[in-house]
C-alpha cells in the first residue's frame, strides 16, 4: 500500500459532501475516482494533497513517497518558452551535468592525490547523471510536448501567452516529467485532441508509479485503470476492474439491493397486516401476540431504499418533420484562414437517420465545417445542398441561448407552450432534472447543467438535423449516457464533432476522420474507425501523408471507391446477419414440431394405430434430416 484514505469527511456549510470515504490504493496501481458533477472527487484530491483540510479522518502515505497533482486549471504566469519550462523540471540533471563538465576541466589541470579525488568524484557523479536518465532528458522532454500536441515550432512560444488550455498542457508535461512516485491529475484529458489522449493513455500504462485520476471519459478509464473509487452521495466504494467492468459490477449489485429492499418492504407489509388483524380480534390472547410481533418488527435492521440512477429515465424524441432521405449533401468545400489552408474539396453526403461523427485532430476544422453548415461562417468555395424539409437545429457550447432569470421549468414552458406539465417534467427528467430542479434557475447552474438544458430544448425542437458541438463538454458520466439514449433514440439525423470516444463509440453509425485537410469515410463506430484506420490510410495515403495535398482529385475518388467498398462489405455482413437469423428462427421452430410430435408419440390413442404411427416417424424423420441442413448452414454462417 502507497496511500489509503481513512473515515475522511467534509462539509461546506450544511452540505456534507463527503461521509467516511475509506480506500487504499496500492504501489503501481492505476486508479480512478468516479461520480456526477459535485460528488466530491476534486475535493478529495486536494483533501489528499493536503491543499483542503477534512473535517475528520486521516491521509495515509508511505514513507519518503513524492507526489505530484494537476489540477483541472492552472494559471501559469511564467516568461520562459514553453520548453525551457520543461527545462526547469530537469534543473537537477542540468547542474549535474555542469558540475560534470566542471571536474572535466579541472582534472585537467591537476595530478597525484587531487587528481584521484576528482576521479572518484566524476566516477559518482556520471553514475547518478546515467541513473536519471541524463544523457536521453533532452529527447524525453521532446517526446513528451509532441505527445501533448505541442509541434516543435511551438517550442518557443512564451508560456504567458499560451491559453487556458495549452498551459494545463504544460503542467500535465511537467508533472510527467517529474515522475513523482504517485500522480494526481484532475480531468487530464480536457484539453487534449484524441492523439494526445491515446499518447497519454500510453505513457500512463507505462508509467511505473501509482496514478490516481478524476476523469469523465470513459474510453480512457477503461483503457488506463484497474481500480474504481466510486462517490456516491458523500460515501465511497471500491470497485476493481476498469469502468466498463465497474459498470456491470454497480448495476448487478445495485439490482440486488433493490431486491432485498422490496423483499424486506414486502415482509414488513405482511407483518402489519397480521399484526392488524391480531388486533381486531380484540381478545387478550391475540393482542399479546400482535405485541410480539412489533417488537420483532422493531428490531429489524431496516435496508435503505437504494438510490437508483434517474439515468433510466428514458424518453423517445421525434421530429416535427420528417426530412427527405438525402439530408446533406456537400461538394468541394473548402476554407483556409489566411495562408493557411483547414481543408480542401471536402465531399460526403449524410442520410435521414445517420448519426455521423466528425473527428480529428485540434485545430483541423472540425467546428469551422459545423458553422459553415449552419451559416454561422463563409466557406471559400464548395456547395452545401440541405435535402428536402431539412430543418437544422445547433448546439454551440459557447452561444448557448438561454435566459438566465428563469427557471428550467419555465425555460421550456415558454419555448414550448403546446406541452403539458407532464410532457416538460418527462422531457426534464430524461435529462436529469428531477423534483424541484425544475423550479431552479437557470444562473444558478453548472455549466454541464445548461448544457443539458439547451441539449433538451434542442431535441424538442422542430429540427431534424441536429449539429452538435462537442455536446459531451462539462457533462459528468451520468449525463453523458443520457445525452447516449437521446441521441440513439432520436429518430431524425445527427452530425456532431467530438473528442469523447466512448460516446461516439456509443452513438455513432459513420466516422468522418478530418486528416491532412482531407475527410476519410469510415462506415460504423468507433471501434470499426480503429479497426479500419491503417488500412484506409494506406489506401489514401501510401506509406506517407506528406504529398497529400496535392492530390485532391485523386482522394475524392478513392473516398468514394473505398465508402462504396464498406457499403458494399455492410451490405454483405448484415445479409449474413439477416440470413442466421432466419435459419435460428426456422431451427426454433422444427425443434418445437420434434418436441410436439414426441409428445403425441406418448399419447395410447397414437402408438396403437399403426398408420398414425407411421405417419409421424415418417415426419419427424424428414424434421431431423432438414434440422440436420439447417445445423450445417447455421455453423457455415456464424463463423
Amino acid at each position: 500500500m502507497i496511500l489509503a484514505c481513512k473515515n475522511i469527511s467534509k462539509s461546506f456549510g450544511t452540505d456534507e459532501i463527503l461521509k467516511n470515504v475509506s480506500f487504499h490504493i496500492n504501489e503501481n496501481e492505476k486508479a480512478a475516482i468516479v461520480g456526477i458533477n459535485g460528488a466530491g472527487k476534486s475535493t478529495l484530491l486536494k483533501i489528499i494533497m493536503n491543499e483542503l483540510k477534512a473535517d475528520d479522518g486521516e491521509v495515509i502515505l508511505a514513507k519518503g513517497c513524492t507526489m505530484g497533482y494537476l489540477a483541472q486549471h492552472q494559471d501559469l504566469n511564467s516568461g520562459n518558452t514553453i520548453y525551457d519550462e520543461m527545462l526547469e523540471v530537469k534543473r537537477d540533471i542540468i547542474d549535474l551535468d555542469e558540475k560534470i563538465h566542471q571536474l572535466e576541466n579541472d582534472m585537467k589541470l591537476v595530478t597525484g592525490k587531487d587528481l584521484d579525488n576528482m576521479l572518484n568524484t566524476y566516477t559518482r557523479l556520471t553514475h547518478e547523471f546515467e541513473l536519471k536518465n541524463g544523457y536521453s532528458y533532452k529527447s524525453e522532454i521532446t517526446g513528451v510536448l509532441k505527445g501533448l500536441g505541442f509541434p516543435e515550432e511551438d517550442f518557443s512560444k512564451a508560456v504567458n501567452t499560451l491559453s487556458g488550455g495549452q498551459k494545463t498542457r504544460v503542467s500535465l508535461g511537467k508533472l510527467l516529467l517529474s515522475s513523482p512516485d504517485v500522480i494526481l491529475l484532475d480531468e487530464p484529458t480536457n484539453h487534449l485532441d484524441m492523439e494526445s489522449i491515446a499518447w497519454l493513455e500510453n505513457y500512463l500504462l507505462n508509467y511505473k508509479g501509482t496514478v490516481i485520476i478524476v476523469a469523465h471519459d470513459r474510453y480512457f478509464l477503461d483503457k488506463v485503470v484497474t481500480k474504481i473509487i466510486e462517490i456516491d452521495h458523500g460515501k465511497g466504494s471500491s470497485y476493481d476492474g476498469n469502468y466498463s467492468e465497474y459498470a456491470k459490477k454497480k448495476a448487478m449489485l445495485q439490482d440486488a439491493m433493490l431486491k432485498q429492499y422490496l423483499n424486506q418492504q414486502q415482509e414488513i407489509k405482511h407483518q402489519e397486516e397480521v399484526i392488524t388483524k391480531l388486533r381486531s380480534f380484540n381478545r387478550e390472547k391475540s393482542i399479546k401476540r400482535a405485541e410480539s410481533r412489533e417488537k420483532m418488527l422493531d428490531k429489524i435492521e431496516r435496508i435503505e431504499k437504494p438510490v437508483t440512477s434517474e439515468a433510466q429515465i428514458n424518453i423517445r424524441l421525434e421530429p416535427h418533420i420528417t426530412s427527405g432521405n438525402d439530408v446533406l449533401t456537400i461538394t468541394d468545400l473548402s476554407k483556409s484562414f489566411g495562408a493557411e489552408p483547414l481543408f480542401k474539396n471536402l465531399n460526403f453526403e449524410i442520410k435521414r437517420e445517420e448519426k455521423v461523427a466528425i473527428i480529428g485532430n485540434n485545430g483541423t476544422g472540425k467546428t469551422t465545417i459545423l458553422k459553415i453548415i449552419n451559416g454561422a461562417l463563409p466557406a471559400d468555395s464548395g456547395e452545401i445542398k440541405l435535402g428536402s424539409k431539412v430543418k437544422i437545429g445547433y448546439y454551440d457550447q459557447e452561444h448557448q441561448v438561454l435566459n438566465m432569470d428563469k427557471t428550467l421549468f419555465d425555460e421550456l414552458q415558454d419555448t414550448y407552450p403546446d406541452l403539458d406539465n407532464t410532457a416538460i417534467r418527462n422531457v426534464l427528467a430524461a435529462f436529469l432534472f428531477t423534483g424541484d430542479d425544475v423550479f431552479k434557475r437557470i444562473k444558478d447552474l453548472s455549466g454541464g447543467e445548461r448544457g443539458r438544458v439547451s441539449l433538451a430544448k434542442l431535441m424538442l425542437s422542430e429540427a431534424n438535423l441536429l449539429i452538435l458541438d462537442e455536446p459531451t463538454n462539462h457533462l459528468d458520466i451520468m449525463s453523458k449516457e443520457i445525452l447516449e439514449r437521446a441521441i440513439n433514440n432520436y429518430t431524425g439525423t445527427v452530425l456532431y464533432v467530438s473528442h469523447d470516444r466512448y460516446f461516439i463509440n456509443k452513438t455513432a453509425t459513420r466516422i468522418l476522420d478530418l486528416t491532412s485537410h482531407s475527410l476519410l469515410n469510415y462506415i460504423g463506430n468507433y471501434d470499426y474507425y480503429l479497426e479500419k484506420k491503417a488500412e484506409v490510410e494506406k489506401m489514401h495515403f501510401g506509406d506517407s501523408t506528406d504529398n497529400l495535398d496535392t492530390n485532391g482529385g485523386e482522394d475524392i475518388t478513392a473516398t468514394k471507391l473505398d465508402w462504396k467498398q464498406q457499403k458494399e462489405e455492410q451490405a454483405n455482413l448484415r445479409k449474413r446477419e439477416n440470413e442466421l437469423k432466419r435459419t435460428e428462427d426456422e431451427i426454433h421452430k422444427l425443434e418445437i414440431k420434434t418436441h410436439e410430435i414426441d409428445e403425441l408419440l406418448t399419447h395410447e390413442d397414437i402408438y396403437t394405430n399403426v398408420s398414425k404411427l407411421m405417419e409421424l416417424n415418417n415426419e419427424k424423420k424428414s424434421i431431423d434430416a432438414k434440422l440436420e441442413e439447417l445445423f450445417e448452414l447455421w455453423e457455415s454462417l456464424a463463423e
